[in-house]
């Protein structure tokens, strides 16, 4: 019932065309500051955000003054990447903000277990005061920081999935001398508001994020690769940088699932995908898986030498590995396996490519000639690394396998 009357309020205000307030008046966070409040799931930051949930935030600010007028009021979130099961350990930092010295307010961080706004986090309950100053709870820093004066104030709970992860406050009710009952009922729908606002960007970048992985092994699926390797491919041009593309095939990885059956062969690819992105992620690559046990591996800045050096540390690796060494999600049994290799072709955008080709004829050249070059590095003993047609020396500790010449 709540929610309907919050919702006709909504519908009614903004077909409302009474002026609300400059909108130059609200504050929040920056996008790329906002991120890390979004980490409450998994999710990679490499990308941006499609969802602007500084806007949302800031217009739900905006209604729940317009239906309770004040002078101030702010949103306080906690911080998940610093997050203590200890709740008193924890922070609170002003994401959202309106009034006189709100500018200098966002960003600002509080202790989670102090104030009327660390009151309402600790319990979960709502919290009025019609003097602040003269309230136990009333935490005065931040009025001796930005030279505000509270009078009034009133705080509402923000919770996601049961949680209370925020608070919602209001200060100096206008044309009142303080907070009413009905005040609060209205407020705690907008806290509401916030709380869904944010799980509608958490979840829709969720959504995001399945979609573009494999569910296997955890690494982009080769239709986000073909995205990935656009967007790449268009900034690295704009930027005047080199792309490599290793293309990587395990070798006789039948005989994996021959001998030992499909789930033990599944459980070595996921683990191959974990040492992926463990190896490629911190160089600023993508690791994709393409299909099988092929994967595809795009580094951006990354010119012929680098991409030769990052191709046999990882051939290296994966020859010096043992696989299934413990019961795994997928394989049951410890298998110990041993002396899997692997065989990896290079293309580079600079060395291969014509300048003139169109994006679409870029991105297809590139994938073929790696992939054209994994198969050089087959059909000349495996285990090794080919550059576009021919073999590459092997570099110092990269495995047993013979040289190729």
């Amino acid at each position: 019932m709540a929610g309907d009357v919050g919702n006709a309020m909504l519908r009614a205000s903004m077909t409302d065309e009474e002026d609300l307030r400059t909108p130059d008046a609200y504050h929040s966070l920056e996008p790329v500051q906002l991120e890390r409040f979004l980490e409450r799931r998994r999710a990679n930051p490499n990308f941006p955000l499609e969802l602007s949930l500084a806007e949302n935030l800031v217009e739900v600010l905006r209604r729940a003054n317009s239906f309770v007028p004040s002078a101030a009021g702010s949103i306080l979130l906690d911080d998940p990447a610093g997050k203590k099961d200890d709740r008193r350990q924890n922070t609170l930092t002003f994401i959202a903000a309106f009034g006189d010295k709100s500018s200098c307010l966002v960003g600002q961080v509080i202790p989670a277990d102090q104030g009327i706004a660390g009151r309402v986090y600790m319990t979960g309950e709502t919290y009025s005061t019609p003097y602040a100053p003269g309230d136990r709870f009333f935490y005065r820093a931040m009025d001796e920081q930005t030279r505000y004066q509270t009078e009034s104030l009133v705080a509402i709970p923000i919770r996601i999935e049961q949680e209370v992860c925020g608070v919602l406050e209001l200060i100096n009710r206008r044309d009142a001398p303080g907070y009413s009952q009905e005040d609060l009922n209205l407020l705690e729908i907008f806290a509401g508001y916030i709380s869904i606002s944010i799980q509608n960007v958490l979840d829709g970048r969720q959504a995001q994020e399945i979609a573009k992985r494999d569910n296997l092994t955890g690494l982009f699926n080769d239709r986000y690769l073909h995205i990935a390797l656009s967007n790449t491919i268009r900034r690295c041009r704009a930027e005047d940088l080199d792309l490599s593309l290793l293309f990587l095939d395990l070798d006789y990885f039948k005989h994996v699932n021959d001998t030992h059956g499909h789930l033990s062969g599944s459980q070595v690819l996921r683990e191959v995908g974990h040492l992926l992105r463990r190896k490629v992620a911190p160089l600023g690559g993508i690791p994709a898986r393409y299909g099988g046990d092929e994967f595809v591996l795009l580094l951006p800045g990354y010119e012929l030498e680098g991409a030769i050096d990052v191709a046999e540390d990882l051939r290296a690796e994966i020859v010096g590995t043992t696989f299934c060494t413990a019961p795994g999600d997928i394989q049951p049994e410890p298998l110990n396996l041993k002396g899997i290799t692997c065989s990896i072709g290079i293309a580079t955008l600079r060395l291969h490519l014509e300048p003139e080709l169109s994006l679409e004829a870029s991105k297809s050249t590139l994938l073929r000639l790696a992939d054209a070059a994994m198969y050089v590095a087959k059909e000349t003993g495996r285990n090794k690394t080919a550059l576009a047609g021919q073999p590459v020396r092997r570099r110092s500790g990269g495995g047993s396998a013979e040289t190729a010449r």
